[in-house]
């Protein structure tokens, strides 16, 4: 039977639309996504407004609500909680199809990247603290309220699944079979040994993140600074372990898409590139961020140049995976609408 690849640059056509409506399970799904962000709306628009809530009397949180950088990147949060209504209506209603791939692919992305890693590390935190009976958040300075990551996390958790299934839907309604398949069916381009070499440098790029937040995850201190050592738990174990999976995720993705060995399902290094990418991406960009303004009143640094280099090798890793992965499938559409040509002329 002859596999069905669809353009990504193609809009909808008349037939595809009609057949891609909006069903009630996709209503659901999006009415969910749109709700779970209802609590970390609220919490960040208080934040802004000034209110202390979810912040206990002892946080340095309470002396940086005005502070014009902590300000601008709950600003920025805000935004990109919004962003998460934005794409899930645009993946449920009839104008999200006619945008540009790129428009929702990228957004897609990013949200995976952030979202992926509370979903893995979050309930394996929760497990662990009721384990050992201790705290979800890292000992020290108590920045929140211990509700406040059960309330936020939970709706993360939330949001993440319900995009994640509309994503999926929308993508065979837009794509059908184009991440189906396997490896060695895809066809030889002259662009074959780029893509080799960017996932050989891809994958000497997942080596140092993966190394170090293993070390950092078994309680070594090489490269942290005085602050961030003292916070080490079982929790912060969890987000270092979950850092150093996501590097090798998304190597050994690329890897398998590039040498194409054995008869490896497509959709293997797809999910596995496009997640550990995302996350490493996303999280790398994230704590770079958060090292610049977040708030610290002990004069230490709250990131090191090793913590930095880091993170911004993560960030490398992570698009180096999604610029790979796109020429990959722009180069198999390529060669759908060629092999189509032929057979029409």
């Amino acid at each position: 039977m002859e596999t069905t690849l669809r353009d990504p640059r193609a809009p909808f056509t008349a037939e595809r639309a009609r057949t891609s409506r909006t069903t009630p399970a996709r209503r659901a799904l999006r009415a969910v996504a749109v709700t779970a962000c209802v609590p970390y709306l609220s919490l960040k628009i208080a934040w802004l407004c000034g209110s202390t809530v979810g912040i206990p009397a002892g946080s340095s949180l309470r002396g940086s609500l005005e502070d014009r950088a902590f300000y601008a990147v709950n600003v920025l949060t805000v935004v990109m909680d919004l962003a998460v209504v934005a794409l899930a209506l645009a993946l449920t209603r009839p104008w999200g199809r006619r945008l540009p791939a790129w428009l929702l692919v990228l957004p897609g992305w990013i949200a995976t990247g952030l979202i992926t890693p509370i979903i893995v590390g979050f309930p394996l935190q929760t497990v662990a603290s009721l384990l050992t009976g201790g705290r979800s958040a890292p000992p020290g300075d108590p920045w929140l309220a211990e509700w406040v990551f059960g309330v936020v996390y939970t709706g993360f958790g939330i949001q993440g699944l319900a995009l994640g299934a509309l994503f999926v839907l929308y993508a065979k309604d837009r794509w059908g079979e184009l991440p189906l398949g396997r490896t060695a069916d895809l066809a030889t381009s002259p662009t074959r040994p780029v893509l080799r070499i960017a996932a050989v440098a891809s994958a000497f790029a997942a080596l140092p993140p993966a190394v170090l937040h293993t070390v950092w995850a078994c309680g070594g201190t090489v490269g942290l600074t005085a602050s961030r050592a003292a916070e080490h738990s079982t929790a912060t174990a969890i987000v270092e372990a979950d850092s150093a999976a996501f590097a090798v995720l998304a190597a050994v993705g690329i890897l398998l898409a590039a040498f194409r060995q054995g008869s490896t399902r497509l959709s293997v290094p797809l999910a596995l590139g496009w997640t550990g990418g995302a996350a490493s991406a996303a999280w790398g960009g994230w704590m770079l961020l958060a090292g610049i303004v977040a708030p610290n009143d002990t004069g230490d640094p709250v990131t090191s140049p090793l913590m930095d280099l880091t993170y911004a090798v993560q960030m490398l890793l992570g698009m180096l995976v999604l610029v790979a992965g796109a020429q990959l499938f722009a180069e198999r559409a390529a060669a759908h609408r060629a092999t189509t040509a032929r057979r029409r002329g």
